[in-house]
Parts: C-alpha cells; structure tokens; sequence
C-alpha cells in the first residue's frame, strides 16, 4: 500500500495520513522506492485492527 492507499482506507485527509504514517507505532515501510514508501498491506490491517477497530467494523458491514 502506498500512502494514499492508506488514506483512503483510514479515510483521513492527505495530512492526517502523513501524521499516521510518521507515528512510532506505525508498521515501518516495505520497501523505499523512487516514487516513495510502500507498506505490506497486512501490516497495515493488524495496526488498523490494533489501533483503528472501529474501521475494521466499519469495512465489514459495507461489504
């Protein structure tokens, strides 16, 4: 996932997923590309779960 993956799945502003991003507890990147950092997406989900469970109810019942 990239960073506006992120965004969009957190359903925050551009600045509020930058401020997510950069937080201690934040999985660290995958990888760094030239195009910038990508994240493993199922290191995003635990945090999410961890972190954020109300998206992870939220998510289910749009499905």
């Amino acid at each position: 996932m990239g960073p506006a993956e992120i965004r969009a799945r957190l359903q925050v502003s551009r600045q509020r997923a930058h401020q997510v991003i950069n937080r201690d507890d934040f999985p660290r990147p995958y990888q760094v590309l030239p195009m910038g950092k990508v994240w493993d997406a199922a290191d995003v989900e635990r945090w999410i779960r961890k972190c954020r469970p109300g998206l992870v109810q939220e998510r289910s019942q749009q499905r």
